[in-house]
C-alpha cells in the first residue's frame, strides 16, 4: 500500500528571474559573439576563438534553457500535484501558488491497457448510444493527469433496480460526496480512482439494500424497530457511508456524505404494494373507529344504568349497544326509525 509523502516545492518566482537573468545574459553573450565576428571580418584580422565558443554555446544553451521553464507548474486553493520522478515516487506538493520543481517529473500516470480492452468489451455488450460509448472510452483511455483535485466531489447515482431483504424488486439510487485523502493511493493502488468510486458506489448500494427491508410491512421481524429503507433514513445512510469508507480506504478516498436520492418499489408491484398500503390504512382506520365507538357505547350505558333513571336489562343493553354500534361504525349517514311500540 502507497502512503502519501508531503513535500515543498521552489517558489516559481524566483526560478522565474534566475531564468529571465539567464535569457538575457545567452542572448547578449549571442549578440557579443555575431558583432565581434561581423567586426573581424570587415577589417579583415582573423576573429577571436572566443566569439565562436560565445556563439555555439550561446546557441546551445538557448537550446537547454528550454528544459527548467517547463519545470513551472501552479496550484489552486485545493489541488495537489505528486511528483513521478523516472517512476520513483517522490512525493505530493500541496501548497497552493506558483512553483517550480524538476522538469523531468511525470505530467500523466499514462494509459492502462487492460482498462481499456475491458471497457471496450463492456461497451460492445452495452445497449449506450454511440455518442456516450465515444465519451466513456475517450474518458477512461485519457491518461490520469499527475495533479489531483482534493476537493470535495459529488457523484449522483444512477437508479439502480435490485431486491430487499425479503426479496421484493425495488428501486433506489444515491448521492455520495467525497474527496481524495491520501494521493498516492488514489494513483498507484488503483487503476482510475474515479472509476473505482463509482464501481464501489454502485456496489455498496446494492449491498446495503439488500439488508434491510423496504418498510415494516415487509419485515418478517414482529418488533417495529427492525431498521427499514422507507423509515429510517438516517440509520441507512450512516450504513452505507460506513461501507462506502471500508470499500474506498485502498484508493485513498473518504466519504464526507452519503444518501439515498429515490427510492420507490418496481413497476412491475408497483400497484399491488399501493393496495396492499391502502388496505392496511383502512383497516388502521376501521380498527381506530371500532375501539372509540365501544368506548362511547359503554360510557352511554354506564351513564344511563348509574343515574337509575332507565331500568335496562340484559337484551336491552345488547339491543342499545348494536344500534349504537351500527351508528358509530356506519360508513353512510344513519337514518333513525322511531319505535312507538315495545320492544317484545
Amino acid at each position: 500500500m502507497s502512503v502519501e509523502k508531503k513535500i515543498k516545492s521552489a517558489s516559481g518566482w524566483g526560478m522565474l528571474i534566475a531564468i529571465i537573468i539567464a535569457f538575457a545574459v545567452i542572448i547578449a553573450a549571442f549578440v557579443l559573439s555575431v558583432i565581434g565576428l561581423d567586426s573581424a571580418e570587415d577589417t579583415g584580422v582573423p576573429a577571436s576563438p572566443l566569439y565562436g565558443w560565445g556563439l555555439g554555446l550561446s546557441i546551445a544553451a538557448f537550446c537547454l534553457i528550454w528544459i527548467p521553464v517547463s519545470g513551472f507548474f501552479t496550484l489552486q486553493p485545493g489541488q495537489a500535484r505528486v511528483c513521478i520522478l523516472f517512476g520513483d515516487y517522490k512525493g505530493t506538493v500541496r501548497d497552493e501558488g506558483f512553483h517550480w520543481a524538476n522538469p523531468f517529473y511525470s505530467r500523466s500516470m499514462g494509459g492502462n491497457a487492460s482498462a481499456e480492452e475491458t471497457t471496450a468489451e463492456v461497451l460492445s455488450k452495452s445497449g449506450l448510444s454511440l455518442g456516450k460509448k465515444i465519451s466513456t472510452a475517450t474518458k477512461v483511455s485519457s491518461a490520469l493527469s499527475t495533479k489531483i483535485s482534493v476537493r470535495a466531489r459529488t457523484l449522483n447515482g444512477e437508479i439502480l433496480k435490485v431486491n430487499d431483504k425479503m426479496g421484493n424488486p425495488i428501486e433506489i439510487a444515491n448521492v455520495v460526496v467525497w474527496h481524495v485523502a491520501d494521493t498516492a493511493k488514489a494513483l498507484f493502488d488503483v487503476d482510475n480512482y474515479e472509476q473505482f468510486v463509482s464501481t464501489q458506489a454502485e456496489t455498496a448500494l446494492r449491498h446495503v439494500a439488500s439488508i434491510y427491508a423496504y418498510d415494516h410491512a415487509e419485515d418478517s421481524s414482529d418488533s417495529m424497530d427492525s431498521i427499514t429503507l422507507r423509515s429510517n433514513i438516517e440509520e441507512v445512510s450512516t450504513a452505507l457511508k460506513h461501507e462506502l469508507t471500508q470499500r474506498l480506504a485502498p484508493a485513498g478516498v473518504a466519504i464526507d456524505d452519503a444518501r439515498l436520492t429515490h427510492l420507490a418499489y418496481a413497476p412491475e408491484i408497483a400497484q399491488a404494494m399501493l393496495r396492499r398500503q391502502q388496505a392496511e390504512a383502512v383497516i388502521a382506520a376501521r380498527k381506530k373507529i371500532v375501539e372509540g365507538a365501544v368506548t362511547m357505547v359503554e360510557m352511554a350505558v354506564d351513564e344511563l344504568g348509574q343515574h337509575g333513571k332507565i331500568d335496562l336489562d340484559e337484551e336491552r343493553k345488547a339491543q342499545m349497544a348494536s344500534n349504537l354500534m351500527v351508528v358509530l361504525c356506519g360508513e353512510s349517514e344513519a337514518k333513525p326509525i322511531v319505535n312507538t311500540g315495545s320492544l317484545y
